[in-house]
């Protein structure tokens, strides 16, 4: 049984005509009869009876028609919410951000999915990276936007590096660092430092730049994976934070000495055997279009 099949019934049903139900279907008529014969022998009774060029719906007939009507109805709705949700309109999207990108994406996708796909649902998750990869494992989220340096390499992942951005020592406007044309490494610590959890790498190359009390378990003293946090501290008191210069423009930059000369990559990490979900490809083009220097 096939819905071709239960649209060839429902139309012979409504025109009691085998010539005139062919003709709306663009089929021949032995072809119709054919779909209906092999209906009738898959169902075990006759759904028709046949008086003269009339045909007429047994009692066995009507109720499978009821029922037709019912499935393909169903079919056409399920066609409908298929295109709706290949175009991003509706369904749900959970994603999980780490503190960089959530800091400047964040409020920019809110207001893109409340605009443009107000039927949709999504979940924003934030955490570190290590429990974000985990919900991701687990099915929990759709999909990850990271500082990729972050994640260890895994065959079940597949990660897309979108974009980088400079990382920079910044501080408040009226800081005593703020006018210093050069603020040697070694100024930076008479003042508290703030970031979120660095990765591995990130520590590597600030211990090739600074030496080894660059290393963030003795540099940094104000620590959590909120970036906006950390930057309102760095508004409000002489702390030095290290973050993503575009997540703060109102900041001064440090010219740190050696050039800290670090950039973070962002990017989506999704499970490699899943399909993308709809959604994927809005918040892709939103990363490209907010999260630039």
């Amino acid at each position: 049984m096939t819905l071709v099949q239960l649209r060839h019934l429902i139309e012979l049903a409504s025109h009691g005509s085998f010539s005139q139900s062919a003709s709306k279907l663009h089929l021949t008529q032995p072809a119709l009869s054919r779909s209906i014969k092999a209906l009738e022998d898959e169902l075990g009774q006759p759904l028709f009876d046949r008086i003269g060029r009339k045909n007429e719906l047994t009692t066995f007939g009507r109720h499978i028609v009821q029922r037709a009507r019912i499935l393909v109805d169903e079919a056409n709705e399920l066609r409908q919410t298929s295109l709706h949700l290949q175009k991003g309109e509706m369904g749900q999207f959970r994603v999980g951000m780490g503190s960089g990108p959530g800091a400047m994406l964040m409020t920019p996708l809110l207001l893109l999915m409340a605009t443009e796909h107000p039927q949709a649902h999504i979940d924003i998750s934030r955490s570190s990276t290590t429990l974000l990869v985990q919900a991701l494992r687990d099915r929990k989220l759709d999909a990850l936007i990271l500082d990729i340096r972050s994640l260890q390499p895994s065959a079940d992942l597949k990660v897309e590096a979108l974009q980088e951005m400079a990382g920079a020592f910044m501080c408040r406007p009226g800081h005593p660092l703020a006018k210093k044309r050069s603020v040697p490494f070694a100024m930076l610590r008479d003042y508290p430092l703030a970031s979120t959890p660095l990765s591995d790498e990130v520590a590597r190359i600030l211990m090739e730049r600074f030496g080894p009390s660059a290393h963030p378990e003795q540099l940094v003293n104000l620590r959590c994976e909120e970036i906006s946090s950390l930057l309102d501290v760095a508004r409000t008191s002489d702390a030095v934070v290290l973050a993503i210069r575009a997540s703060a423009p109102d900041l001064v930059e440090l010219s740190v000495s050696p050039a800290l000369d670090i950039k973070a990559r962002f990017g989506l990490v999704t499970i490699a055997s899943r399909t993308e979900p709809p959604l994927l490809g809005k918040v892709r083009e939103l990363m490209q279009e907010v999260m630039q220097d």
